[in-house]
């Protein structure tokens, strides 16, 4: 009888059907996780692979030690490879993290930002709950930015300028300098796009996408605020072998900026979700860069349980983001034979997914943000309730259809995450410069001289 061929490799790379070897989709299969998910593991060096023709290919042993070792989703990101590799200064922001400035106007520091890429305001709620006050924001996406006025101007009465349009624009850009001009801006916060990068030798090769990245560097350049941060996906340390984030850092230098860079987990920050971030911090004073040091540990995680709990007994509320999914018998008749932490189709790791109740929510995504399955109820989550498992308060409330409810909830950086960053950029600002490399050089023969003698 004739083998049946995978649909993801060619005939010549199945090395002739030889059972001992596997592709991304076989594993896939065997595990029940995503091939997103399986990628996601051989970058981490946690699953051995080997790349042949733009193809991974697994040996099955290798594929069965990875098994019996437990592979979970939480542990893809290789913390002993990122903590060697990044020069991180931590801050502890326990002392100031009963601060709310989101609720008591009496918490705000006089300190001053704006938001890039803003979405429907997630880094930016973050950043008031520090203390921080927004001065302006950029976003494209309508929804999101009903959302921005309505939670920032209309109900917190910042008089910040809410910029809606293209950031690429010449106007669009000019209205945002127009609207900051003769103010102080302290910091520069965004979350641009990078699925464009791409190399050629050193340089980024044209895409559309990349120039996001690029309107960025041009309105610091413009601005000169202190400090900037930048937020992204953790993938995109690995894109092109580490280059373009050495490129991100090498350009912000050229321009007078110092980076530091690292991959913080919103759960140690008290998000009830496993949600990991690239967080680019920078500045251009000489200060210390400053990532805030975890205030919890995994064992001390915020559940999903705890986070939602309190919604069991809610009543249907559009006003406030609460609306339920409506299922076919059939489909609740799935969700009540489903177990904690299993999807309903085996080949998505996210999506459809009951995670448990006793510990931090799977990711929630904008492209099936809405299809989290409630670990108790024979139904999907709500915005509401998938706003909370992103830390939002629960005053913060999405405009547009569910349907942009759930992309901007997916899409948004959660604010606990956002609070933690203010928080350690607000240290930086107040620490004194950083010697210089001569300074310290000077410093230590001095230091040398004096105990010689």
């Amino acid at each position: 009888m004739r083998t049946k061929k995978p649909v993801d490799l060619p005939e010549k790379i199945r090395l002739s059907q030889k059972t001992d070897v596997l592709s991304i989709a076989d594993v896939a299969s065997l595990s029940g996780k995503s091939q997103k998910t399986i990628r996601r593991a051989i970058h981490a060096q946690k699953l051995k692979a080997k790349k042949l023709q733009n193809h991974y290919l697994i040996q099955k042993t290798d594929f069965e030690e990875w098994k019996n070792n437990g592979y979970k989703e939480d542990d893809f990101v290789n913390t002993e490879f990122i903590s060697k590799k990044d020069e991180v200064n931590w801050a502890d922001i326990s002392d100031l993290w009963s601060r709310n400035g989101w609720k008591h106007t009496e918490d705000r520091n006089g300190l001053t930002f704006i938001d890039l890429f803003s979405g429907a305001g997630g880094l930016s709620c973050g950043l008031v709950e520090a203390g921080w006050t927004p001065l302006a924001s950029v976003e494209i996406l309508p929804q999101a930015v009903e959302t921005y006025k309505f939670n920032f101007d209309e109900k917190k009465k910042f008089k910040d300028h809410v910029v809606t349009g293209d950031i690429r624009k010449k106007d669009v850009k000019q209205e945002l300098y127009d609207s900051v001009k003769d103010k102080k801006v302290d910091l520069i916060v965004g979350g641009y796009p990078c699925q464009g990068f791409s190399l050629a030798g050193y340089r980024v090769v044209a895409d559309p996408r990349n120039s996001l990245y690029l309107e960025m560097l041009k309105i610091v350049d413009h601005l000169k605020p202190e400090f900037i941060v930048m937020e992204n996906v953790e993938g995109l340390r690995s894109m092109l072998n580490g280059k373009i984030e050495e490129k991100i850092i090498s350009d912000y230098k050229k321009i007078g900026y110092n980076i530091n860079v690292t991959i913080l987990n919103s759960a140690d920050y008290g998000v009830p979700q496993i949600r990991h971030r690239v967080i680019f911090i920078g500045n251009r004073v000489g200060k210390t860069n400053y990532h805030p040091k975890p205030l919890l540990t995994p064992d001390k995680y915020v559940s999903l349980g705890k986070a939602i709990s309190k919604y069991m007994n809610w009543p249907e509320n559009p006003q406030k983001n609460h609306v339920f999914s409506h299922h076919s018998p059939q489909m609740v008749e799935r969700f009540k034979k489903l177990k904690e932490g299993e999807s309903l189709y085996g080949n998505y790791s996210d999506a459809w997914k009951k995670s448990p109740w006793d510990k931090p929510s799977c990711t929630i995504k904008e492209n099936h943000g809405g299809v989290n399955i409630h670990p108790k109820l024979n139904r999907t989550l709500t915005a509401r309730e998938l706003a909370a498992l992103q830390s939002f308060p629960d005053d913060f409330i999405f405009k547009g259809t569910k349907r942009w409810q759930l992309v901007q909830i997916g899409n948004a950086v959660p604010p606990l995450l956002g609070k933690a960053v203010g928080l350690a950029v607000e240290k930086s600002i107040q620490s004194s410069p950083t010697p210089s490399k001569k300074q310290r050089k000077s410093k230590k023969g001095k230091q040398s001289n004096k105990n010689t003698i």
